[in-house]
């Protein structure tokens, strides 16, 4: 599956087989067509990458009208990501839900880690009632597709938030959502993103994804997707041996545009060399110490 990096898959069509691909997860996508932050917006790190977009997308409509039938013409589900715009309130996040509840997709994903303009600059997602709240007012009005509630890691304990997505009625739960990091020119002495911090993704945070999949799995029944820092099959393994159902792809699609189809490659070899006939027999096997 992919996040963001992969935008609304056409830029990776020349390279590899879409319909190949368990899901296409479409980058964030609001009502409005919303402009992204400042520049420069994204920045390497060790081992990984910082960005500050600011969930840059075209709207609804034009999804809907230019990326949508081109994402149709493949066999794979379609999910798409989705916030409440740059008003970020709840009204916002149903508004959306409401319309892609109408639209032939396999799926929503709704992204909580957008500030709450009504409480300030808190994110949705950091609180169990915040999750529980706003996955309980998306799934109202999402009656035909199954919801998927995409959590953010920058909390001290990820059960409560996974809780309130499964209590809501959330079909499934993502994590994680990049971690907010910052980094500096130390020439200038500023910050090198534009609108200071980012956030961080790629192989730097795949040991916190591990851990909260692990965390968030054990403390739901609900299906896990685990992605942060995969670039190889053995890392989609340990993703799913620590709890998840199925893995996602972010930063590696960037780095390597064939890397989704190189991932599953490795998780095939890694079944041959041990002997697993059902991959699903590896979710959560990890014995603890």
């Amino acid at each position: 599956m992919h996040h963001g990096t992969f935008g609304y898959g056409r830029g990776h069509n020349d390279f590899i087989d879409l319909n190949k691909l368990g899901a296409i997860i479409t980058k964030g996508t609001s009502m409005k067509p919303k402009m992204g932050n400042k520049p420069p917006r994204i920045a390497e790190t060790t081992s990984g990458m910082m960005n500050a977009i600011g969930l840059e997308n075209p709207g609804l409509d034009y999804f809907v009208e230019n990326d949508l039938p081109f994402l149709k013409q493949f066999d794979t589900p379609i999910i798409v990501n989705c916030f409440g715009g740059a008003e970020g309130t709840i009204g916002a996040y149903v508004d959306i839900c409401e319309a892609l509840n109408k639209l032939p997709i396999d799926g929503v994903e709704i992204n909580l880690s957008c500030p709450n303009v009504k409480a300030g600059c808190l994110a949705f997602g950091t609180t169990y009632e915040g999750v529980k709240e706003i996955t309980s007012a998306c799934r109202k009005v999402l009656t035909s597709k199954p919801l998927i509630v995409k959590l953010t890691p920058n909390v001290t304990d990820i059960t409560l938030p996974a809780k309130g997505a499964e209590e809501a009625g959330a079909d499934a739960i993502s994590l994680i959502n990049t971690i907010t990091a910052m980094k500096i020119d130390i020439e200038k002495r500023r910050p090198i993103l534009g609108i200071n911090t980012g956030g961080l993704s790629g192989p730097a945070i795949k040991p916190v994804a591990v851990r909260m999949v692990y965390q968030a799995s054990h403390s739901v029944k609900i299906p896990v997707m685990g992605l942060g820092g995969i670039m190889t099959g053995e890392d989609a393994i340990e993703f799913m041996m620590a709890g998840a159902n199925c893995v996602s792809v972010g930063s590696a699609n960037l780095v390597d545009p064939n890397a989704s189809i190189k991932i599953i490659e490795g998780m095939e070899e890694f079944m041959r060399t041990h002997n697993i006939d059902d991959i699903n027999s590896i979710v959560d096997s990890v014995q603890m110490n």
